[in-house]
């Protein structure tokens, strides 16, 4: 599981919005050189996501897609949600399809808790399912460094 405690000099509304606005999110998600060219986003309980990472390879461009469902929309407070491999239509993908490692799980959970303190943001992000230290946890490290850029 990761688990990341992060501080961000901005209101909680503002992280929210970073989090649950398809064109904010994309603005930010991903490891360094990542883009985001898709982000659909029901965000309310039983909505569904589906996001496309591009990122740069040796072998040349790559596009990643992950799909979900949205367990609990908390405005401003919390946000969890499902995340899969899957392909561009949704369809979520086995281990074997998605080229993960045996015994990786299917769906992970992420949960996204805010806290206001003092005008400024206090967010807890973790990530069931994916190991720490695995390159998903450096990955999340490296988008929230884009994140708070995003918001300076």
């Amino acid at each position: 599981m990761v688990v990341i405690e992060r501080g961000f000099a901005a209101p909680v509304e503002v992280i929210w919005r970073m989090w649950t606005v398809p064109e904010h999110f994309a603005a930010w998600y991903g490891p360094g050189g990542a883009s985001v060219p898709v982000a659909r986003m029901d965000v309310r309980v039983g909505g569904a996501r589906l996001v496309c990472m591009r990122v740069e390879t040796r072998d040349g461009a790559r596009r990643m897609w992950f799909a979900g469902e949205y367990l609990e929309v908390v405005e401003n407070e919390r946000l969890v949600y499902t995340e899969s491999v899957s392909d561009e239509d949704g369809r979520i993908l086995t281990p074997a399809e998605a080229g993960t490692p045996p015994g990786h799980p299917v769906t992970t959970e992420v949960r996204v808790q805010l806290r206001d303190v003092g005008g400024r943001t206090e967010m807890v992000l973790t990530h069931r399912g994916v190991p720490a230290g695995s390159p998903a946890a450096s990955g999340w490290s490296a988008a929230l460094d884009k994140l708070a850029a995003h918001i300076e």
